[in-house]
């Protein structure tokens, strides 16, 4: 049956490829610590089953040692120059989107269909993760369609990774990072301590101080963990829940709802938002690392005192 190991498998080939790459390119100041960064990164996708929970705990402090000493750089992928690629622009024009379409199309055929595929009666896929498996062949799909339309040389797919990679650095990994973290906070109990807390902290009789204990805290743990969605189940569980609704009385779908935008303001001031904030700037080469962010703190500030002020008037009127 086809399952995880096989994205995991070209995961790792592909971030091997870009550490062998990355070694041998002497324009890079720094190519051994982008060899040895996306090296380790393979090795944790081809033999992290293998390595036990002591070896991937220190791979990781190996890969945040490389990163946090600054030895990542921007190498010189041997790919199209600026010129090259206007000239394909206006050759091939708007059929420049058909392979990133078509990757959006093969995972929504496959989601579709691979939890359905069986021969003598066993799954050909496994029908958990037919999702990410249709994700990575619908990858590679676009890649070889890529290659064949746009006649580019074999290894152009991977030149050019290695260029987006080099560009966002380390947070590229943020992720997959962030995800363990949050696991790691579900099973260490944070938010029954947190609820704890704030039980301890707000006044029993003030519900605008639980509203914006709430409001505040969902945007405050969001900048911690990167992710609204992450903070959702922990600040929900330890204030929404036993405050905002139990005691209160407020309406479960406006505070939930009002809870996640208020934690969408906290993803408009992280870094560890990398998705939204720092690859942007990276992928734009803009000087400023955090410009990002910085011309979206006012907008997001405003937004949780609203947010605060709305909770207040609109979930316990029902």
């Amino acid at each position: 049956m086809i399952g995880l190991p096989l994205v995991y498998l070209l995961s790792g080939l592909m971030f091997a490829a870009f550490a062998v790459l990355s070694a041998g390119d002497r324009e890079n100041p720094k190519r051994f610590g982008n060899a040895a960064f996306w090296g380790l990164f393979a090795l944790s996708f081809l033999a992290g089953d293998h390595l036990g929970d002591l070896g991937n705990g220190i791979l990781v402090l190996c890969l945040a040692v490389i990163a946090g000493t600054g030895q990542l750089g921007v190498g010189a992928p041997k790919t199209t120059s600026p010129e090259d690629r206007e000239r394909l622009a206006t050759s091939y024009g708007v059929r420049l989107y058909v392979p990133a379409l078509m990757i959006p199309v093969l995972v929504l055929a496959g989601s579709l269909t691979f939890k359905h595929l069986t021969f003598q009666g066993a799954h050909l896929v496994d029908p958990k993760q037919a999702t990410l498996i249709a994700l990575a062949l619908a990858a590679l799909v676009a890649a070889v369609l890529s290659k064949v339309m746009f006649q580019q040389p074999a290894g152009a797919p991977i030149q050019e990774g290695r260029r987006l990679m080099d560009l966002v650095g380390w947070a590229a990994l943020l992720p997959q990072m962030l995800a363990a973290l949050g696991a790691v906070f579900a099973l260490a109990g944070v938010g029954k301590s947190i609820g704890e807390i704030a039980v301890m902290i707000t006044p029993a009789d003030s519900r605008f101080a639980a509203v914006a204990a709430y409001c505040v805290g969902m945007a405050v743990f969001t900048i911690m963990m990167g992710n609204a969605f992450a903070a959702f189940p922990v600040m929900t569980g330890g204030i929404a829940l036993p405050l905002v609704i139990g005691q209160f009385g407020g309406d479960p779908a406006v505070v939930c709802a009002i809870g996640m935008l208020s934690g969408f303001c906290g993803t408009l001031l992280t870094p560890l938002a990398a998705n939204f904030n720092l690859v942007p700037a990276a992928l734009l080469q803009l000087k400023d690392r955090y410009a990002v962010i910085r011309a979206q703190a006012p907008t997001a500030v405003l937004m949780l005192i609203v947010n605060v002020i709305l909770m207040n008037a609109l979930a316990f009127h029902r």
